[in-house]
């Protein structure tokens, strides 16, 4: 069944999201799963992003979890920061093995670090094949500024005490999310590394974005994304290479090194112009300059690895034809 990737900063909304839409889909009877960054961890730790070796594991770690899960009974949600375009074309070619369905939902929060915008934003990067819902806002110097009002960050305080005076930027605590602490350089961090989503991207495509938790998730387009759209087929880098028989390789090795033999022993009393051709061969190699065993052992090389990838018994009885043609296109 098909994925959601759930990307978007610290506090953006990202679980919230998550969990509304799992309510909506279990309650249409679908089975859903959710990967997340305690569920493969066993608590959440925001101090994994600060250090790159660990980050690199829980993203190993959250794209395993995916892959087990990706079947045709049930929803996967990967709830996760999944800043790295990178990233998230790994996991559509994961659902492209699986031919199953994949989009993206990105969320944002209406004020980002320090005051500055979060995401640029225009007609087009509201997404793709139906994207949602309208975003209210209005595009500044590039940039988009949301016209909803943004959530307060600390709780009111009714108290008869007056309000003591608001700390810094540098001194503020960090704001606990899904159980983590992301403190405010390592957010700042996030968003100056985080590569916004682009729907013009196949890997970014179907793309919703919400702004803030007041924007209405677009479910009915979500769910025309994930179960009436037709699956993308699988492409080479994403089907397993057919195995070649034993015999099939142990004959390419044996015929090509063959040829290599027989060609240097032709050579010693060719001359340029000669068409050399070795035994059990009807092609012809043009014979212009000697030929060293360094080099053609190269494109024998290039050979067996291509042919590998390609195997086909009925080849068999033309392997010394078809290795003596590749080497006059490669010499010549």
């Amino acid at each position: 069944m098909p994925l959601v990737v759930v990307c978007g900063l610290p506090s953006s909304g990202k679980s919230r999201r998550t969990e509304e839409l799992r309510r909506a889909l279990a309650a249409e009877g679908h089975a859903v799963h959710v990967v997340d960054d305690a569920s493969v961890m066993g608590a959440a730790d925001a101090s994994v992003y600060g250090d790159p070796a660990r980050e690199k594991a829980l993203r190993g770690a959250l794209r395993a979890s995916v892959e087990r899960r990706l079947s045709r009974r049930a929803v996967v949600l990967l709830d996760s920061v999944n800043y790295i375009k990178g990233f998230r074309y790994e996991l559509y070619c994961l659902t492209r093995a699986a031919r199953t369905p994949f989009c993206l939902l990105h969320c944002v929060r209406p004020g980002g670090p320090s005051g500055r915008p979060q995401v640029a934003a225009t007609s087009e990067s509201r997404g793709c094949s139906g994207s949602g819902s309208s975003m209210p806002g209005t595009v500044v110097s590039g940039g988009f500024r949301a016209d909803v009002a943004g959530e307060p960050e600390l709780e009111d305080i009714r108290t008869s005490e007056p309000p003591a005076p608001v700390p810094p930027e540098s001194e503020k605590p960090a704001n606990p999310v899904s159980g983590g602490f992301f403190p405010p350089e390592l957010v700042e961090s996030l968003a100056l590394r985080f590569e916004a989503p682009d729907p013009r991207n196949r890997w970014d495509r179907p793309l919703f974005t919400v702004v803030g938790l007041e924007e209405p998730l677009p479910l009915a387009e979500i769910r025309a994304a994930l179960f009436e759209n037709r699956a993308p087929p699988p492409h080479q880098s994403t089907q397993s290479q057919p195995l070649a028989s034993g015999s099939f390789l142990h004959q390419l090795d044996q015929v090509t090194s063959q040829v290599l033999t027989a060609l240097m022993e032709a050579q010693k009393s060719a001359v340029p112009g000669d068409l050399l051709s070795p035994p059990g061969t009807t092609e012809h190699l043009h014979f212009t300059r000697p030929l060293t065993m360094a080099e053609l052992s190269r494109l024998r090389r290039q050979f067996i690895s291509y042919t590998k990838m390609h195997p086909n018994n009925e080849n068999l009885p033309q392997l010394a034809n078809m290795f003596l043609q590749y080497l006059n296109q490669s010499l010549h």
